[in-house]
């Protein structure tokens, strides 16, 4: 559910993105920073499982970084 979850939210910015490049950085970076206390709060688990537990985390906001800068590049890209 939480997969299906990101990727809704990964679509969601590149359209975004696409529509209104300025606009789409405010909530990636909301997602960014949901994300990040995810991450800060698996990790503190002891030894390996930190790092299990925050490894989710981590990817989902790279997936979320890489579908804003999709966007944007693709923008950037038409020729009018």
């Amino acid at each position: 559910m939480i997969v299906v979850g990101i990727i809704a939210v990964c679509v969601v910015l590149a359209l975004l993105a696409f529509l209104v490049p300025r606009l789409s950085r405010h909530p990636e970076r909301g997602t960014q920073r949901t994300l990040g206390v995810g991450s800060r709060a698996g990790g503190k688990a002891p030894g390996i499982l930190g790092r299990i537990f925050s490894k989710p985390f981590r990817s989902s906001s790279k997936a979320v970084s890489h579908s804003g800068s999709a966007g944007r590049r693709a923008r950037g890209r038409l020729p009018f």
